[in-house]
């Protein structure tokens, strides 16, 4: 059985094999631990339940927690919601990402810069696994007012943004796309390198 100790001494280079070791029956645990106080718990069981999530398909059946989080109060919760979410996609067979695309994508406008980054950052674990949904990421992401956002962030969201609307473009391209990718890299709020990173993936 898992005990804090037991979590807290796994070093993190060694996270992958141990979430693999893990018994299925701690990660209950795991999950619950998500709603510890202290925050280095916290995030090493997010790590656990993360790089188990590569390999078993397991923590797919906390689903229903994870979508919760995803419309906490906290925006900790609500990070650590839409990550496990997006890191079990791969295993929904159901599609059950359908019934909750639309309070994941309300994450686009969330007040923290950070959970915006991440919630645009994990649909890296989505949009390879249901490309039914590419268009309707694609408009929300496209809706995004990068003005909106503190300054200090726009560059940072905005290529988060083109970094997922290269890949859908790959399977499906649409004017709309072709015209955000083309005013993003003639705007200002890029700077050269940025854009011929961008340019790189296109």
């Amino acid at each position: 059985m898992i005990t804090v100790e037991s979590l807290m001494s796994i070093n993190k280079n060694d996270l992958k094999e141990a979430s693999k070791g893990i018994d299925k029956s701690d990660l209950s645990q795991l999950v619950q631990w998500l709603s510890e106080k202290d925050d280095k718990i916290r995030y090493q069981s997010l790590l656990m339940l993360q790089n188990r999530s590569l390999y078993f398909g397991d923590v797919y059946s906390f689903w229903d927690i994870f979508c919760n989080k995803m419309k906490s109060e906290n925006s900790y919760q609500r990070s650590i919601g839409l990550m496990l979410i997006a890191d079990n996609v791969k295993w929904d067979k159901d599609n059950r990402i359908d019934d909750v695309i639309d309070d994941y994508l309300l994450l686009l406008n969330d007040e923290k810069p950070i959970t915006v980054r991440q919630c645009i950052q994990a649909l890296h674990n989505i949009v390879p696994y249901k490309s039914h949904l590419h268009s309707k990421i694609a408009n929300n992401l496209i809706s995004v007012n990068i003005m909106d956002v503190k300054e200090t962030m726009r560059k940072l969201i905005l290529l988060d943004i083109l970094e997922i609307l290269a890949i859908i473009r790959k399977q499906q391209s649409t004017d709309e796309i072709e015209n955000y990718i083309f005013k993003a890299l003639t705007g200002e709020i890029l700077d050269k390198k940025s854009k011929k990173q961008i340019e790189s993936m296109l």
